[in-house]
């Protein structure tokens, strides 16, 4: 178990996002996909893989900044993030980390490689990832998930994290489609790397790393319960996308959880929190005050509208009642307006 970060009666280390999606910050509102979805795989190809497409610059700085101001401001001062965006692939991951360094946040990127959009494709998500880690960019080798890719990318992807001595950032068996993962990443899987989702794993996958639970995004796709207790490898606690509350996506996981176990209590899903920490190591020097004391799981699986007065990343503070020091929230939540309305013009004509 990582170290508890409760360090007083309301203030905890800051929060760490073990797995966002921070380009879906602008799709709220985004136009309704051309038919309902009635599975996932069609919620991945009529929304997701269709704003992913979309993106452009001026759109994932934008959406990056804002996802980090929300972030911010839940007390959430670490975001590992997971990006697509296979019209503006090289240099995406840069400004990812620069929008979220002039908010005050920190963050991982990963460039999510697939094979969905040719061998080129492949090669040029493989390139980004290089470049960015090789130029110093905190961060892990992505990959979307083993369904989409062959078996020559999923090991490329295993050889340049192996070089660059990090992790693989992969979404695995999320979806029926994907239930064969473990058999095709097993013999390249390595503790660094971070496991996302696991609903479909076996009990015995045999996968080394961390697993991310995603419990809000799971029941919102209907892709069935990763009933994360059973995994004998470290869980973790993410949103995909939905934000970067951490306290909220606690309590959902634990409510979930209890419907699924009724001995359980709030310690086990506050000890997902904890496995956070051992992937984003810097947010334990981080410092949350709370609006609420005492930070204590049992009372916060219950008690919501708890909200950070003040934050500092680095000793420096980035946070204080209630608005941000760095950057004019105003400003960013016009931009990002602008920058949506762009998004959704594109989307209306692909």
């Amino acid at each position: 178990m990582s170290e508890h970060p409760v360090l007083g009666p309301a203030q905890t280390a800051g929060m760490v996002c073990a797995h966002h999606h921070l380009y879906s910050a602008l799709a709220r509102g985004m136009p309704a996909p051309p038919r309902t979805p009635t599975g996932f795989l069609e919620i991945l190809e009529l929304v997701w893989w269709r704003l992913d497409r979309a993106l452009d610059d001026d759109t994932i700085y934008w959406s990056a900044k804002l996802g980090a101001l929300e972030a911010l401001e839940r007390g959430c001062t670490a975001i590992i993030d997971h990006h697509e965006s296979p019209n503006a692939i090289e240099g995406s991951l840069s400004l990812i980390e620069q929008a979220c360094r002039e908010v005050g946040v920190r963050v991982s990127c990963a460039y999510g490689v697939t094979d969905r959009h040719g061998p080129a494709g492949a090669r040029r998500g493989l390139a980004e990832n290089d470049r960015f880690l090789g130029e110093g960019g905190h961060g892990m080798v992505g990959v979307h998930a083993a369904f989409t890719c062959t078996d020559d990318t999923l090991a490329a992807a295993a050889e340049l994290a192996r070089r660059h001595g990090v992790g693989v950032h992969i979404h695995v068996a999320e979806g029926p489609g994907d239930a064969g993962a473990a058999d095709r990443i097993r013999h390249l899987t390595t503790p660094e790397w971070v496991l996302v989702h696991g609903v479909h794993l076996g009990d015995d996958h045999g996968l080394q790393g961390t697993i991310i639970h995603n419990p809000r995004s799971n029941m919102n796709n209907a892709v069935g319960y990763a009933a994360p207790t059973r995994f004998t490898n470290p869980v973790g606690l993410g949103s995909d996308g939905i934000g970067a509350d951490m306290l909220d996506e606690f309590r959902v996981a634990y409510v979930r959880l209890r419907e699924h176990d009724v001995t359980e209590t709030p310690d086990t899903v506050w000890n997902m929190l904890q496995t956070n920490y051992e992937l984003f190591p810097e947010a334990r020097d981080d410092r949350v005050t709370w609006s609420y004391e005492p930070v204590d799981p049992w009372r916060l699986a219950f008690t919501t509208g708890v909200n950070p007065t003040r934050v500092e990343v680095d000793g420096e503070t980035v946070w204080h009642d209630g608005r941000p020091t760095r950057v004019d929230a105003d400003e960013i939540r016009a931009k990002a307006t602008e920058a949506a309305n762009r998004l959704f013009t594109k989307l209306e004509n692909l």
